[in-house]
């Protein structure tokens, strides 16, 4: 079977109550590890502890997976280098901007791209109601840009980074949303793809600061060995989705980690939760209800 007819398996129409929960669950924990990033001042430091977390949590499960089928490995390394992109596009988006900001823009503009993405790479058709969710939640995310944002505040290398992680998104999304399909078995690729991740930029961190980086580190081990787990937590669990429904609603859906992370910006970073992130999560929350009609 090609890789198209395994993409166009799934039913296209509304997603299962596991699926959704499945990637609602996979929203929280992206948000969780984002702010554990944003949090940490030093950059370079923060990716590193995240990639060494999470490969003492993905390496001894080699034991139990199996290599994907020959058909899915260029989609698994295609993948690998554009998370290396877009790891570095995050890493510069929280150097320059306030991630109440930067985070939602990059999470929002990916589900329109994948939207489109995938009716053209892959030909997957949406139902009305469902691109009219997927055009919602967007509405929706994207406001809490423009509504929530303070005049002045807006730096344009910011929002460029920002704009270029959510297109990596968007990419990475659709390639691993046919490498998955196309490998055989969901847990393999899983986690052959995240010990690829993991160890990129930790290796390329290492070679640039040398040994001075383990001390730079040692801080914040705690912090990346959390990070990590919520990192794999994350993305294995929508890899998993994307085995049972189709690529534009659950990338769309996932993007409703924006409104856990407006919470836990408010929480943990003080800032401020007022109306206009409530109208933006009532219309993801109407997004949501659209996805989920039948």
């Amino acid at each position: 079977m090609s890789a198209l007819a395994v993409v166009n398996a799934p039913a296209a129409g509304g997603m299962a109550g596991a699926v959704t929960g499945a990637v609602l669950l996979s929203a929280i924990a992206h948000a969780s590890w984002n702010a554990i990033a944003a949090g940490i001042k030093d950059k370079v430091v923060a990716f590193t502890v995240l990639g060494l977390g999470s490969l003492l949590i993905v390496v001894p499960l080699l034991a139990w997976a199996p290599m994907p089928a020959t058909p899915s490995r260029p989609f698994l390394f295609a993948s690998a280098v554009i998370h290396v992109a877009y790891n570095l596009l995050l890493m510069q988006s929280y150097r320059l901007g306030d991630f109440s900001q930067v985070y939602p823009l990059a999470r929002g503009i990916s589900p329109l791209v994948v939207t489109i993405a995938a009716a053209v790479f892959v030909g997957e058709r949406l139902a009305p109601l469902q691109l009219a969710g997927v055009a919602v939640v967007s509405a929706g995310l994207g406001s809490l840009v423009v509504l929530g944002r303070q005049p002045g505040r807006q730096d344009r290398a910011a929002v460029a980074a920002a704009v270029g992680t959510g297109l990596a998104i968007a990419t990475y999304t659709v390639v691993d949303g046919v490498g998955v399909r196309a490998a055989g078995d969901a847990f393999g690729y899983i986690v052959w793809l995240n010990v690829l991740n993991s160890a990129a930029i930790p290796v390329g961190a290492f070679c640039v600061r040398g040994p001075v980086l383990l001390r730079q580190a040692r801080p914040y081990w705690a912090y990346g060995l959390a990070g990590g787990a919520l990192t794999l937590l994350a993305y294995g669990l929508v890899l998993w989705a994307q085995t049972r429904g189709a690529l534009a609603p659950i990338a769309a859906l996932r993007e409703s980690s924006i409104i856990f992370g407006a919470l836990i910006g408010a929480v943990f970073f003080h800032e401020r939760f007022g109306v206009p992130r409530v109208v933006a999560a009532v219309l993801v929350t109407v997004g949501i209800v659209l996805l989920n009609l039948p």
